[in-house]
């Protein structure tokens, strides 16, 4: 390992001991450096990995900090890896069974805060699917908020952070501009109003069935559209 895989390592341990805890300025560098065993060349090297993945942030004029350590945060990354990849479909198929659990755990605790908020979302997608030409970017918008929404509803940040990360703007848009399926805009709406029901229904089972229904038929929908 470099030294800089020392720091890295270090920061994190330290983090785990508790003696670094989010949102914390860390020490000075000389002090830091020195806590670590590694030169400041080497102590800024670590910071600048460990600020790219997310676990630090410096302020200008202020030093470093331990970022929230948010979950969305963390795992950002595994969007942009997703976008990079030539097989969507096999993104596409973890991200269904990532969304159809978040369904059935949206059901069980979702409140009524968030059924409005899905209720507010579906109605927006009603009104861009009358209005001409459709506008794939607004139906994005709408499908980015609705999926997201129901993440949220699951209770699990580490899940809802999968889902969106999984599922984010490029890959749907990519899709929803793909679909060649005459129909499949309003048969999506659709479905979505399935889960929603599901979910105000309080019934798991149900909202697991409704969103495997839906995403299963996004794929054969967009059949031909991951080649591309």
């Amino acid at each position: 390992m470099s030294r800089s895989d020392d720091v890295v390592d270090g920061v994190k341990q330290m983090i785990l001991d508790g003696r670094l805890e989010a949102g914390q300025r860390l020490p000075a560098e000389k002090e830091l450096a020195a806590t670590l065993g590694v030169s400041r060349g080497s102590l800024r090297e670590g910071v600048h990995a460990l600020g790219t993945l997310g676990i630090l942030e410096s302020r200008h004029g202020d030093g470093t900090y331990v970022t929230t350590l948010d979950p969305a945060l963390l795992l950002a990354p595994v969007g942009f890896v997703a976008e990079l990849q030539d097989d969507a479909a096999a993104f596409h198929s973890v991200r269904r069974l990532l969304e159809t659990e978040a369904a059935g755990l949206a059901a069980l605790h979702i409140d009524d805060d968030a059924l409005a908020r899905l209720r507010a979302v579906l109605d927006e997608t009603a009104r861009a699917l009358v209005d001409l030409p459709l506008d794939h970017e607004r139906l994005v918008d709408a499908d980015l908020a609705f999926h997201e929404e129901v993440a949220r509803a699951s209770g699990n940040p580490v899940l809802a952070a999968l889902v969106g990360g999984l599922a984010g703007r490029a890959s749907r848009t990519r899709l929803w501009r793909g679909l060649s399926d005459e129909g499949a805009e309003d048969r999506a709406f659709v479905e979505h109003e399935a889960i929603l029901a599901a979910l105000a229904a309080r019934d798991p089972d149900r909202a697991r069935l409704r969103m495997a229904t839906h995403l299963l038929g996004l794929e054969d929908s967009a059949t031909g559209v991951w080649a591309r």
